[in-house]
């Protein structure tokens, strides 16, 4: 009896035992089984976290944002990657920037170009923003084998604008006598050194400076980068566009009141 006891035990358990490697096995299989439908969801740009929680802007984040706004004409993708890469730098977003800097080498911006988005940027959106940014360039560069001795490169400087003079003579009368060091500086570094680099063109370091002051919020001093981007080759059609399309990583608020901006400097 008790050798039948014992049996029964052995038996039971090697049962168990089968039951329990069977739930393991089913549990690490059933992700592959079933993941046909997450994986399709993952695939919309919105992915699973908006699916789950805010249906209604995984909605608009696919169908407009993605689906409308991203392949709209009026923009090529190449500046729409430079609009919005400007913004999450001047807004210090660098978990959002990861994504859309890879987005923005993909589109056609150079590793020299982007380092000059950030260059730029740690004047007009400050020194802790660009820093910020970073480590995220330092992965997405690693990530794709990016020569970092290129950007090592000794750059060309453009030729300065006709009127740089003129706006010279303009801060120095406004801010020489209260402040002549930010005269100086803003003169000799910003006008006379950073505007004239040759990592970005003049007509893509307007359009980066208008994104960035839309960002910001910085909407009055826009007016005279309004004006050097059309002189630089920017329509005015595409400054619309762009800011039609950095409302959605700004906010619609100072996207409108960028727009008014662009209204009453380049016309309706």
């Amino acid at each position: 009896m008790k050798k039948l006891t014992r049996n029964l035990f052995v038996a039971a358990s090697l049962v168990l035992a089968g039951g329990v490697s069977t739930m393991a096995n089913a549990q690490s299989e059933t992700p592959a089984a079933s993941e046909a439908a997450p994986d399709q969801s993952r695939a919309r740009p919105s992915g699973p976290l908006q699916q789950k929680l805010v249906p209604g802007m995984a909605r608009y984040t696919d169908e407009v944002l993605f689906g409308e706004i991203w392949p709209g004409e009026g923009l090529s993708p190449r500046d729409r990657s430079l609009a919005v890469i400007s913004v999450l730098i001047a807004t210090n977003k660098p978990a959002q920037l990861r994504g859309h800097l890879g987005r923005a080498l993909n589109n056609g911006v150079t590793p020299m170009e982007a380092s000059g988005v950030l260059t730029h940027l740690a004047i007009y959106s400050g020194w802790p923003n660009a820093v910020s940014a970073l480590e995220v360039y330092d992965g997405v560069y690693t990530e794709r084998n990016i020569d970092f001795a290129a950007l090592q490169a000794e750059l060309q400087r453009l030729s300065p604008a006709s009127s740089d003079a003129q706006a010279a003579e303009a801060v120095t009368a406004q801010f020489g006598a209260v402040a002549p060091k930010f005269a100086d500086l803003t003169n000799r570094v910003v006008f006379g050194d950073l505007w004239t680099r040759s990592d970005l063109s003049v007509r893509d370091r307007s359009l980066v400076t208008i994104a960035a002051l839309t960002a910001t919020g910085d909407i009055d001093l826009l007016e005279p980068y309004l004006r050097r981007g059309v002189q630089a080759g920017l329509t005015r059609d595409e400054i619309a566009e762009a800011l039609t399309h950095i409302a959605f990583y700004a906010g619609w608020g100072k996207a409108t009141r960028a727009l008014t901006v662009v209204t009453q400097t380049l016309g309706g």
